[in-house]
């Protein structure tokens, strides 16, 4: 039975579930993006619609982080904040468009590689932020252009497939000197709010997003990120970080096996 237009009570199901951990665990550590996609590609989406569908649901949990780091935001150096702010919708309009030119068959050959991507970035985020420091420490001031071409290119990678594009951003903040971990986090996540919702626009302009889907994502994972924070807040952050590395590999390896 089609139930609201969006399949059985099991599709739904699984959808609210995906929707309500993810926005728990973008809410903490990130890698949200590891479950909505797979859930959406599951109930039979087509991948590329299944990766705008996502990232859709996911759009009010940034915003609402970039809200609650607005008195901390400060442009790594290198970069102005209206700089920082045009890259970010430059570079997330952009992957957007490359997306809506992908074809289903080449996305699906993609997002394996694309989420095995997403999980080294998560699984070596700790070490990836430790190089960047030390990069920081050791080496001259980031001139402005090295500074805009890698934010334009995290922000496109954003705007294509958005997995691990926290993990992105905080490395990237930390070669250009930015140190103040505040600073660098409320930055993370005006630039993924910012690029999110001009990806958003575009996928909605291209007609890819399943927007009964969305919404019913939207909701559950708005809930989670308030609710199931606080539970996933109780889970030691080892076992929290290990685990999302293995739903991640996890959610790969199913991709590749369906070829």
């Amino acid at each position: 039975m089609d139930i609201l237009g969006i399949g059985p009570w099991a599709h739904i199901a699984l959808l609210l579930a995906a929707a309500f951990v993810a926005g728990a665990l973008n809410a903490v550590a990130g890698g949200g993006s590891f479950l909505t996609l797979p859930a959406l590609v599951f109930t039979g989406m087509p991948p590329v619609a299944a990766n705008a569908t996502g990232t859709v649901a996911l759009l009010p949990g940034y915003a609402a982080s970039a809200w609650g780091f607005k008195e901390d935001m400060a442009a790594p150096p290198g970069l102005t904040m209206g700089k920082a702010i045009a890259l970010s919708l430059v570079g997330g309009a952009a992957g957007a468009a490359l997306l809506l030119f992908t074809p289903d068959d080449i996305f699906r050959k993609v997002v394996p590689w694309l989420l095995l991507a997403a999980t080294a970035l998560f699984a070596f985020a700790p070490q990836i932020r430790a190089w960047a420091a030390g990069k920081n420490a050791t080496h001259a001031p980031t001139s402005t252009t090295k500074a805009t071409l890698s934010m334009l290119a995290v922000a496109f990678y954003g705007g294509y497939f958005n997995g691990g594009l926290g993990i992105l951003c905080l490395a990237l903040f930390g070669l250009l000197g930015q140190t103040q971990l505040n600073a660098m986090n409320g930055m993370k996540n005006l630039v993924s709010a910012l690029l999110t919702a001009i990806a958003v626009a575009i996928y909605a302009a291209g007609g890819i997003v399943e927007w009964k889907h969305a919404l019913l994502m939207m909701v559950a994972a708005t809930a989670g990120g308030y609710g199931g924070a606080r539970v996933a807040r109780k889970i030691p952050a080892n076992v929290l970080r290990w685990g999302i590395v293995l739903t991640g590999l996890i959610m790969a390896a199913l991709f590749f096996a369906k070829g």
